[in-house]
């Protein structure tokens, strides 16, 4: 008698244990890549050695879950300066964190990496930080953010508009 309590109890054991395996859950959004493309207007922080800043930029996007993602961004800057000196133009090159806080739709963002000047013959590279905040929809994303630098003159505020798509 204790033999078919064992069997049945190893063949109800069997039983859950193969349930539970097939009992994977698919994820209810669509996790991947997502591809943007972006212009970006700024304002210098420090005005009297700059007036104003314009860019364009891509960033790589990858879905962790529905509400965060990491980014990669690069792309180009020039800040445009209000005396006799040289504008800067930079490469941005970053990488950050972005977590969706309400409604799917308004997200905060932080960034971090480096800035290399690529005009006027300056060498003179910076490692930069960017939080900011944005709205966006399945193609649209509307941001702002700070960025700062360590190594140049003035840090700027900047507006940023996109299109986006998923891969």
């Amino acid at each position: 008698m204790t033999v078919k309590i064992q069997q049945v109890a190893l063949a109800g054991l069997a039983l859950l244990l193969s349930a539970t395996t097939f009992a994977q859950k698919k994820p209810n959004y669509d996790q991947g890549f997502r591809l943007g493309f972006g212009l970006n207007i700024g304002a210098p922080t420090d005005e009297d050695v700059y007036n104003y800043a314009l860019g364009a930029d891509a960033r790589l996007q990858y879905d962790l879950s529905k509400k965060t993602s990491l980014i990669l961004t690069t792309g180009f800057t020039n800040l445009f300066v209000s005396n006799d000196r040289a504008d800067l133009g930079i490469i941005p090159v970053k990488a950050g964190f972005k977590a969706f806080v309400w409604e799917d739709r308004f997200y905060v963002l932080g960034e971090v990496g480096g800035a290399f000047a690529v005009t006027n013959k300056s060498n003179q590279h910076t490692y930069l930080y960017a939080p900011g905040i944005g709205y966006a929809t399945k193609y649209v994303d509307v941001s702002v953010r700070y960025e700062g630098y360590t190594e140049y003159d003035t840090n700027q505020i900047a507006l940023r508009l996109a299109y986006g798509f998923k891969l």
